[in-house]
């Protein structure tokens, strides 16, 4: 059975004969599997009224473990963004009253930001919400082609992040 991205390879060997598609196999699935999934991801967001990035913020915070703080600066490492998309996130999710800012007792300057108790019962539901959605897909996998899966996928990764630094 063909997918989108075998056709498009016989197009472009048809089109281009002198340049080898193939690898675009491999990346072309990669990008249309990640959309596909953030889509899913969202539609399992959506009835807790929750989007892709404001889980994003809230599970690390609870991921994190107790108290469910984290300085501005190790949340935006860990969410993978910028300084000013980060303050930006945690204004608009404080407004919500899903997390608060409070003073850094070891940096007089500093702040810590801390899941509220609504914002911690919200990122336990969506991450179970999360968990449950992600299994479904995964269970299309035998334990054995999930594995490879998982290996391949990781050892790509690791050699892009040496290689690659990531922009913001």
């Amino acid at each position: 059975m063909q997918d989108a991205i075998d056709r498009l390879i016989c197009q472009w060997k048809q089109e281009t004969p002198d340049l080898d598609p193939r690898p675009m196999g491999l990346i072309g699935r990669v990008l249309r599997l990640s959309l596909l999934l953030q889509a899913r991801v969202e539609e399992v967001l959506k009835p807790l009224g929750l989007s892709l990035w404001q889980f994003d913020v809230l599970v690390t915070l609870r991921r994190n473990g107790k108290p469910y703080r984290m300085s501005p600066t190790q949340l935006m490492h860990d969410v993978m963004l910028s300084s000013g998309a980060m303050t930006n996130r945690i204004d608009r999710l404080e407004k919500m009253g899903l997390v608060r800012r409070l003073p850094d007792p070891d940096d007089r300057r500093g702040v810590l930001i801390e899941l509220t108790k609504q914002g911690k019962s919200l990122a336990e539901k969506a991450v179970a919400a999360r968990f449950d959605e992600a299994k479904e897909v995964t269970d299309l996998f035998t334990a054995k082609e999930r594995k490879a899966v998982e290996g391949s996928l990781r050892k790509l990764i690791l050699e892009l992040e040496q290689n690659i630094e990531p922009k913001h």
